[in-house]
């Protein structure tokens, strides 16, 4: 049953992207900063951990689920080291995603021809 709640809620939230990319003349560098700021507000708001309890790597890995690490990894680490945890927790908490997202990025643009939406 986990993993038909995982793909519901990872495709749910994938099928937004496409109409979003589909309908509106937003660009993917666009959309994406959107979900991530939705995933740190919805965190924020309390919204988004039920969500990802439920749904697990449904709900995390998608881009709003990086919004999610920043906010719980920033929340973390102002409760550890106090305020300057809000500047260093959120990219402690996400070093894997960030190095994992050069890496492949750089190897996509080597080997494909990037072009930018019309």
């Amino acid at each position: 049953m986990m993993y038909a709640k995982v793909f519901l809620v990872g495709g749910l939230i994938c099928a937004a992207g496409q109409l979003l990319l589909l309908y509106t003349n937003l660009t993917s560098a666009r959309i994406l900063v959107a979900f991530v700021t939705a995933g740190v507000v919805l965190t924020a708001l309390g919204l988004y951990e039920p969500l990802v309890e439920w749904a697990g790597a449904g709900a995390t890995v998608p881009l709003t689920g990086f919004g999610y690490s920043l906010a719980t990894g920033a929340r973390e680490a102002v409760e550890e080291s106090g305020l300057l945890g809000a500047l260093t927790g959120g990219v402690t908490a996400t070093a894997a995603g960030i190095a994992a997202a050069i890496v492949f990025g750089y190897l996509a643009s080597v080997l494909f021809t990037p072009h930018t939406k019309r």
